[in-house]
């Protein structure tokens, strides 16, 4: 790890990181791993203590010394527990959740957990998981949470929703079960890209359908109203 290690992080993780607004006191990069994402944040966001989040305590001391080698100017801290305990109380500001990595199920446990514990602090969550999106977006919903910025991303033959969602209500819109801002792509690429899931999409849930003999009929039916509108003003490739 080091200061450029930016160019380590996978494209879905730049992602993640360009989504990553300015104004946060604390981000707290959670299921942190070898801390790629965190690093990298810490070069870009002056202002912001990233906290580093994992149960593996292996992995946490790596880092942790990783950190203090390269890092020594920066404001950063590690956690070794469970992403459901953090401890945001103690913290003053603004706070970013980041999960990234896990299935939709298990971030959507994380989230529900995190709200139900904090209740009266204003916490921005952003989430990248790597399938399950439907179940987590309910979850999202139902925890009357709002969307601020979402979008989509093919990397390795895989598809992934980068969503960004808040419990404070200021300039933000309602989450949909199967997505909004991601149907309406700005460029070509996007288009294309945008195509190819809902269709991954609609096979897998019809094949779940007929081969699982499990009724998701209503996912099916969310998915084929989806409408890919292209933002040609935005178009630039």
């Amino acid at each position: 790890m080091n200061q450029s290690n930016r160019l380590k992080l996978s494209n879905r993780l730049k992602l993640v990181e360009q989504m990553v607004e300015p104004h946060y006191t604390h981000i707290w990069d959670c299921c942190c791993d070898h801390g790629f994402l965190g690093a990298s944040l810490l070069s870009k966001q002056a202002g912001a203590k990233v906290h580093f989040v994992d149960i593996v305590p292996d992995l946490i001391d790596s880092l942790e010394n990783k950190l203090s080698r390269y890092f020594t100017d920066s404001a950063w801290e590690t956690h070794c527990l469970d992403v459901s305990q953090l401890p945001l109380q103690r913290y003053e500001g603004s706070h970013l959740v980041i999960i990234a990595g896990v299935g939709g199920d298990l971030t959507a446990q994380f989230v529900e957990a995190i709200c139900t514990q904090h209740p009266t602090l204003n916490i921005d969550f952003l989430l990248c998981p790597v399938h399950h999106h439907f179940s987590l977006r309910q979850k999202l919903i139902e925890l009357q949470l709002d969307l601020k910025q979402e979008a989509l991303i093919k990397e390795n033959h895989r598809f992934y929703e980068v969503i960004l969602v808040s419990s404070a209500s200021e300039n933000t819109e309602s989450i949909t079960p199967v997505g909004s801002q991601m149907w309406r792509p700005g460029s070509i690429k996007q288009l294309e890209t945008a195509k190819e899931y809902l269709n991954q999409t609609l096979n897998h849930y019809q094949r779940v359908q007929l081969g699982r003999k499990i009724d998701v009929q209503h996912i099916i039916d969310a998915y084929s109203e989806v409408k890919i509108s292209m933002c040609i003003s935005n178009c630039t490739d």
